[in-house]
């Protein structure tokens, strides 16, 4: 083999997707991904099983995101998800998963207060929970808090853009960025959380050819929902992806399945062959 062709096994070896190394997925490999020019998908996951599911198919980090509030626990949004619920969800993705990074979510009211209740917060997540890294909201209003949580050993993914924890505030589900001052500003916000020790960024409904300034500007990968295709890496709530979702889907969001089809006809059939007397029949009984 030659070096060329050993530096190709080497690389394809270490991909984030597809790659042969069986351990925990860590920060440092995001980052030698960036460097190599490699884009990775994430996935958001909730539980144990789903998250088995995502981590035999290749996905290299699963967020395990207060999305969960829409799409899980039946909230209108993201606001009521507690400590407790994000606890909870993040130890049964990291019990489901061997090689995923699982990334969790600092909840609304979970580090607003302070530097010192985002690490209270986010130590829990990663001692209890086993979480490999957290995710916050905000550039230069969550700088200290990034900053405190780093230090202590704890890595922070930043996420910018449409802030579904600031909904209130915003006003709605809208893209943000746009115009010449809102995005110096979300510029400005990148480079502080990069600044401040975040390993990688979200960016939530942004045009997509400021999240590839953002992208180019960047030493650290940036991670796009609605941010165009310039970001070095893709992210989807998995309810969505799955067509698990009724209604209207974000402009966003591609489906690559129809589960919700799916689960309501086998739910019928299996109901049908009860109230029909074909279920449960004699390969499954008992004498």
């Amino acid at each position: 083999m030659t070096h060329a062709q050993q530096q190709a096994a080497d690389s394809s070896s270490k991909a984030l997707y597809g790659g042969t190394q069986q351990r925990r997925i860590t920060v440092r490999d995001l980052a030698a991904a960036k460097e190599r020019g490699e884009k990775w998908p994430m996935l958001t996951a909730y539980d144990a099983m789903t998250a088995s599911v995502f981590d035999e198919a290749g996905i290299p980090v699963l967020l395990v995101g207060d999305s969960a509030g829409n799409c899980h626990l039946g909230y209108d949004s993201t606001v009521p998800v507690t400590m407790e619920q994000m606890a909870m969800m993040s130890a049964a993705v990291v019990r489901g998963t061997r090689r995923a990074m699982v990334v969790a979510d600092l909840p609304f009211g979970s580090y607003q207060e302070g530097p010192v209740q985002a690490l209270r917060n986010a130590t829990r997540l990663v001692k209890e929970a086993g979480a490999g890294a957290v995710k916050l909201e905000g550039g230069e209003r969550s700088l200290a808090q990034t900053e405190l949580l780093v230090q202590s050993g704890i890595p922070v993914m930043s996420h910018l853009g449409l802030t579904p924890q600031s909904v209130n505030a915003l006003g709605g589900y809208y893209v943000q960025g746009r115009g010449e001052e809102a995005a110096h500003r979300l510029l400005r916000d990148a480079k502080a959380a990069q600044d401040a020790g975040a390993f990688a960024l979200v960016m939530e409904m942004v045009p997509a050819e400021l999240a590839a300034e953002v992208t180019r500007s960047l030493s650290i990968p940036t991670i796009g929902i609605g941010a165009g295709p310039d970001c070095d890496a893709q992210v989807l709530v998995w309810t969505d992806m799955a067509g698990m979702t009724s209604g209207r889907m974000p402009r966003f969001v591609k489906q690559y399945a129809r589960l919700r089809e799916t689960l309501g006809d086998a739910a019928r059939e299996f109901a049908q062959d009860v109230v029909g007397s074909a279920f449960p029949a004699e390969e499954h009984t008992f004498h």
